[in-house]
């Protein structure tokens, strides 16, 4: 393992700071002053947050480690960093991966375990000094997740998707309509025009999220393979969908042929999202590029 020599912090910024702290939102105040049901944990889960900041900060002060703390949108040009501390949930974890190429390890802090989810996470409020000593040494396991590159009309748009991508219809009230072709090495062509809710198309770090709530598989987490879930599948009457959920292995992809004037594609998340239209063709495949996680086992 390379020695760490500079480490990376990178925390969310919690909704409270977003609309009461820094843009002063009257509505959430005036909710917040009332107790309303609506925003009750969000004073508490960013009292935690903040903690847990406090918390990782004053740890790799106390380690004598180099360190800074830097925006997500930052990451690619703060300079070289042995180690990237995530402080949040997944949401915090993800968004930071897609600045992060192979060989750079992030180990995730979940901020406040009572209030978000931090399945990638090693460590928690409260023990990020033993989590963060523990990567400093070397102790903590290893996972080389796979991820998933994306194109649109020949144009890469992502190589770096841990959890899924959606793409559907601009309203989620109406119909995707599109062409699926699935090309596998093992399995062949499955070609097939579909109206459905949409899809999720991810690699195994994501099939126990949207994949599995949609009625995908729980992938094996160090497994290569990509998954398509065709969500809510319209089925005429007399016909039949040939093509509802698959996996797809090394060398093969997923092409889909928008038949839709506004469609989304969405990158793990709603942050990363692209504008589609009838005609684009959208390809997704592994990536070659890998995502080095700490603290996590290769069985679920």
């Amino acid at each position: 393992m390379t020695p760490i020599r500079r480490v990376l912090v990178v925390a969310k910024k919690t909704t409270y700071r977003r609309f009461v702290v820094e843009s002063k939102d009257a509505r959430i105040a005036d909710l917040l002053e009332r107790g309303d049901v609506s925003v009750r944990k969000l004073r508490k889960s960013h009292v935690d947050h903040e903690a847990a900041i406090t918390e990782v900060m004053g740890a790799l002060e106390a380690l004598g480690v180099p360190h800074e703390r830097v925006e997500t949108r930052a990451l690619a040009r703060a300079g070289r960093g042995d180690l990237v501390v995530t402080v949040g949930g997944d949401g915090t974890l993800l968004r930071a991966s897609h600045e992060l190429g192979e060989g750079v390890p992030l180990l995730g802090i979940n901020s406040a375990p009572r209030h978000s989810v931090g399945f990638f996470c090693y460590g928690k409020k409260g023990t990020a000094k033993r989590a963060i000593g523990d990567a400093l040494e070397g102790r903590l396991p290893r996972a080389d997740l796979t991820r998933m590159s994306v194109e649109v009309n020949d144009r890469t748009i992502s190589s770096r998707v841990l959890n899924e991508a959606l793409f559907c219809h601009a309203s989620p009230a109406a119909t995707s309509r599109y062409i699926l072709r699935v090309e596998d090495p093992d399995d062949g062509v499955v070609e097939e025009e579909q109206r459905s809710s949409g899809l999720w198309v991810g690699p195994a770090a994501g099939s126990t999220a949207a994949q599995k709530s949609a009625g995908g598989r729980v992938l094996p987490l160090l497994s290569r393979k990509v998954q398509v879930v065709v969500r809510e599948p319209y089925t005429a009457i007399g016909k039949t969908i040939r093509y509802r959920r698959g996996l797809v292995g090394k060398d093969g992809r997923v092409t889909l042929i928008s038949k839709m004037r506004e469609a989304k594609l969405f990158l793990d998340g709603h942050d990363r999202v692209f504008d589609v239209t009838i005609g684009d063709v959208v390809v997704m495949r592994r990536a070659a590029e890998r995502l080095t996680v700490l603290g996590l086992r290769s069985t679920r």
